[in-house]
């Protein structure tokens, strides 16, 4: 696993442990050499994110007991994948971005500004 910071340079803070999320399945937005989709961008969900992924082929909100997944909802925090952070952006259904848990992995991706354009503001 890489080392957990942010992108601000700072601990990187747990996501969301209900529901539990994360590539490591830790609560927080961690990634390493097996996380291919570099699940580092711990987002805020919204309807218009979560039509926009059941859309393309990501249904997030169908629960899959057999997977231990009970689908997920808007106001949930979830570790998105960067690129599709970025995809969403473009089409304007990006979802809110939590900075102090977001990996800076996520930079290998997504420009900070964007990320930051679309955080919360608490």
């Amino acid at each position: 696993m890489e080392p957990s910071v942010n992108v601000l340079g700072t601990k990187l803070l747990p996501c969301s442990t209900d529901p539990v999320t994360g590539f490591y399945r830790n609560g927080c937005c961690d990634t390493g050499p097996e996380d291919q989709g570099s699940h580092t961008v711990c987002v805020i969900l919204t309807d218009e994110f979560l039509a926009m992924s059941r859309y393309l082929g990501n249904d997030l909100t169908t629960p899959r007991p057999e997977y231990g997944f009970a689908g997920l909802k808007a106001g949930d925090r979830w570790c998105l994948c960067a690129s599709r952070f970025l995809q969403a952006a473009q089409e304007f259904a990006a979802p809110v971005v939590v900075m102090e848990c977001t990996h800076k992995r996520a930079l290998e991706v997504v420009p900070f500004e964007l990320l930051q354009n679309h955080s919360r503001n608490d």
